[in-house]
């Protein structure tokens, strides 16, 4: 529901995040680098509100409700003086997304039931399912809907209305006349029951906890009314100044008073009690609304819109508070242009907070704003350990409003500094290992409107790949068999890895029983067999020799020994003659 301000001019005004990303490139090879940074990250939870888009052809806006059933976006206007070919006063139905009008209700009765233009100051309260209770000029309390040709409504006896609000029940409002306080139906516009205070002309419900509190600006104090007997409890002094007004608004959730004054924000608890007080510097302000989804206060505070006022800028600010502790909880939005000259802001926040509007009656437009949150990274990058050539993924989680975008970084300075992973800010980041890489730190950035934030780093380490096909360090023996065709030998093997060793083979010499002969090297060369055929080569170190060249070898060593041991025979058998 929108906040409810006095109409006084000069006096009172207008009132009122999960993401998954998976990460990894498709490029080939290794990383190319380009320039990068470090950055530090953004505080957990950063909040700023971004402006969107801005609606025109409202009029003059006055006032803000937010549909809470047909989620329509409900405009009381004055207006525009621009446009003096058609009046746009009125009440406008639009959509919040986009700003499109959906329709006007330009028409009302007046004091005689006769139906003519009116401008629409307050919006009170939503009708069940869709439309609005309004307060329109002199004394006018009105209802309509979208796409109704005429409003329905009724006027106030007395004299004229300075403020209106909700009332006790849905089918009354409570109005202001001055310093009268009164509730009064809204079909008929008869009075129920008055009460007439000190002073004062602007004023807030709380309805959960039987109060209404009416502040008296230019006497610096507030009057709790008890709505069970409709007489004043309690009052309370208001910090002394000069007596410039902006809103009353009580928070549904707590029952805290929130009261514009001069250039501050006056909080009191629901006794009455104060709680704290919130600086603007120069500007003033002029509307506040509350979202009890997140417990959060928005408050719009506006220029004087004088150049010669010390501090003056011509713009405004939103704020946005934690209602506990009245702690900002969100960047300040600069608001373009937003002055008190032409009239009072007014805010409406969609429930949760996501969406603010703001009306600019200076400007005649509305502006959009959306929330973001910083990224928060849910998941980090594991450490890898592989070997050259093999295909690398990294994986990075974080979530964020808007989405976060993300770009991967690279420090090969043991994450001294960063440089950006070029082309890799698509979903997916993988790559080849190189032996270069070896050491090198990955990590992914993410980034939106609210911050930057990064996630752990991850390390890779790479070895190189064994490229031997053969083995090292075992004995092969194979007994021979007797006959004209030996047996082949075993090949000998290399263990993986192995920087050398000898390699043995054996092989059984054709004809007879035999003991293999090894042929051996520096480096493991590949063991040989003697027999009918040729053995293969294993390789493995730094000497290698073919099966034909090892039986060559084996050969010419078993023939020297048959020759040797015929000799040896003769000999004996000569000494022995």
């Amino acid at each position: 529901m929108t906040s409810r301000h006095p109409l006084t001019p000069g006096r009172a005004g207008a009132a009122s995040a999960a993401l998954a990303l998976v990460l990894a490139s498709a490029a080939t090879g290794s990383p190319v680098s380009a320039a990068g940074g470090e950055g530090a990250d953004a505080p957990r939870g950063t909040v700023v509100y971004r402006p969107g888009a801005q609606f025109a052809g409202a009029g003059k806006p006055r006032d803000l409700l937010l549909h809470p059933d047909s989620k329509k976006l409900y405009v009381g206007s004055d207006d525009l003086p621009e446009t003096a070919d058609v009046n746009e006063s009125g009440l406008h139905v639009l959509d919040p997304a986009d700003g499109k009008v959906r329709s006007t209700v330009g028409q009302a009765p007046g004091p005689t039931g006769t139906l003519g233009r009116r401008a629409v100051r307050q919006l009170l309260a939503p009708l069940p399912g869709d439309g609005a209770v309004f307060f329109y000029p002199l004394r006018g309390i009105g209802t309509a809907k979208d796409g109704d040709a005429a409003a329905a409504g009724a006027w106030v006896a007395g004299a004229a209305v300075t403020h209106a609000t909700a009332g006790l029940t849905p089918s009354t409002v409570l109005v202001a006349q001055g310093s009268v306080l009164s509730e009064v139906e809204i079909a008929t516009g008869a009075v129920k029951r008055s009460v007439t205070l000190g002073g004062g002309d602007g004023f807030a419900v709380d309805a959960a906890r039987g109060a209404v509190w009416f502040t008296d600006f230019a006497d610096r104090r507030m009057y709790r009314v008890d709505t069970a007997t409709f007489t004043v409890a309690t009052t309370v002094e208001l910090p002394a100044g000069e007596g410039f007004a902006g809103f009353t608004e009580v928070d549904p959730e707590t029952g805290a008073v929130w009261v514009g004054l001069d250039t501050s924000v006056v909080v009191h608890d629901a006794t009455g009690k104060r709680l704290g007080i919130l600086k603007g510097g120069a500007d003033m302000p002029r509307a506040a609304s509350f979202d009890t989804a997140t417990h959060e206060a928005f408050v719009v505070w506006q220029d004087a819109g004088d150049t010669s006022h010390p501090g003056s800028d011509n713009n405004g600010t939103l704020t946005v508070h934690r209602t506990r502790d009245l702690q900002e909880v969100a960047k300040p939005v600069v608001l373009p242009g937003i002055h008190t000259q032409l009239g009072s802001a007014a805010l409406a926040v969609e429930p949760g907070g996501a969406v603010v509007l703001v009306a600019d009656p200076v400007a005649g437009k509305i502006t959009r704003l959306e929330r973001a949150t910083s990224p928060r990274v849910t998941k980090n990058p594991a450490d890898r350990a592989v070997t050259a050539g093999t295909r690398v993924s990294l994986t990075a989680e974080a979530e964020g409003t808007p989405r976060p975008t993300v770009a991967w970084q690279v420090s090969t300075d043991a994450g001294r500094t960063w440089q950006a992973v070029e082309g890799a800010t698509s979903p997916a980041y993988s790559f080849t290992a190189a032996v270069s890489d070896n050491g090198r730190r990955y990590r992914a950035e993410f980034a939106n409107e609210a911050g930057t934030v990064h996630s752990a780093a991850a390390t890779l380490t790479v070895t190189i790949a064994d490229t031997t096909t053969g083995s090292t360090g075992g004995t092969g023996s194979t007994t021979g068999s007797t006959g004209t065709t030996g047996s082949t030998g075993a090949t000998g093997s290399a263990p993986e890895g192995s920087d050398g060793g000898s390699a043995s083979g054996s092989a059984a010499t054709g004809g007879a029983t035999g003991t293999p002969t090894t042929v051996g090297g520096g480096g493991g060369s590949a063991g040989a067999t003697v027999g009918g055929r040729t053995n293969a080569t294993a390789t493995g170190g730094a000497l290698a020799s073919t099966g034909a060249a090892a039986a060559s070898l084996a050969g010419t060593a078993v023939v020297l020994t048959a020759a040797g041991w015929v000799l040896m025979r003769r000999t004996r058998r000569r000494a022995d003659g």
